[in-house]
């Protein structure tokens, strides 16, 4: 399901993980989540377990502070909601030209700079943003947690995503591979492509999840059409074992990353992609575009 007529908002280029003098809550204006997005940033240290080739976060300049602070993070998060309940959020000058289709509150979704389920505290900030949501009177608004599938089989981790998942949030993990040689390319981490795998056919075993698969420009070449293949030869495995995939996000580089071999596909690029997908799994598959 191509986005190409919203895609050239200037917003979906600009996310930085912070607003005004806030450290830890930030408001975007999210292609995937097709309007507004309120971000919790449980990685101000820029600590990441992956060093994705495409990543946007510049680890060269050092963080803020190195270590959350609750009190301060639902303070920040409850003013945003507060400013979008009101409608105050949309005078300011980020966000007063976003037209009214991308005006709906979409999603308060645990990213930013880091590895979201890496936070010692997860399933504790996450029961504490639940209830922030019913105090607002903005019970409805979904948790979407953005994640590298890395950690899940740790028991706090599988707390918090109970949470997420009977709250009715959704969980986006990634997938950006086939092939070990391609994921180590791209994610760089000690951690195996089929850890990841296995960690999403488990969650995916016991509730649906988004694949979020991002593919891109290397040195100005696409990925090899075998190692799209092979990456949807993991998502039907998946499948066969009795996971359940929601949908496919296929998407390209929006924002400029900090390493300059990396540039967006084009969008017929990006549409031969999520066809090929779409062909060899039959699983729903939406594209995003790039700049």
């Amino acid at each position: 399901m191509p986005n190409s007529d919203t895609d050239p908002l200037k917003q979906f280029c600009d996310h930085p993980t912070s607003f005004e003098e806030n450290v830890y809550a930030y408001p975007v204006v999210s292609r995937r989540s097709g309007g507004i997005s309120l971000g919790v940033n449980l990685n101000p240290d820029k600590v990441c377990n992956f060093d994705c080739i495409y990543c946007q976060v510049d680890r060269d300049v050092a963080a803020k502070v190195q270590k959350v602070d609750e009190q301060i993070l639902l303070g920040e998060l409850k003013a945003l909601l507060t400013a979008y309940r009101t409608g105050s959020l949309f005078e300011h000058l980020k966000f007063c030209d976003v037209p009214q289709k991308w005006r709906g509150l979409n999603s308060i979704a645990f990213a930013g700079d880091g590895e979201p389920t890496s936070y010692r505290r997860f399933p504790e900030i996450i029961q504490a943003v639940i209830q922030l949501k019913q105090a607002v009177q903005l019970p409805d608004v979904p948790l979407v947690l953005i994640t590298n599938a890395t950690l899940f089989d740790r028991e706090a981790v599988k707390k918090g995503l109970q949470l997420i998942v009977t709250d009715r949030g959704e969980v986006w993990a990634k997938l950006d591979a086939g092939t070990q040689g391609y994921y180590q390319q791209v994610d760089r981490t000690v951690i195996s492509l089929d850890k990841v795998l296995q960690n999403i056919t488990e969650i995916a075993q016991q509730t649906p999840l988004i694949i979020q698969s991002l593919f891109m420009n290397i040195n100005g070449k696409p990925p090899a059409s075998s190692e799209v293949d092979a990456y949807c030869e993991r998502l039907n495995g998946i499948v066969e074992q009795g996971g359940e995939i929601k949908l496919v996000q296929v998407y390209t580089v929006a924002r400029v990353p900090t390493e300059d071999c990396v540039t967006p596909l084009s969008n017929a690029e990006v549409d031969q992609i999520a066809e090929t997908v779409r062909s060899q799994t039959g699983l729903q598959v939406e594209s995003y575009y790039g700049n």
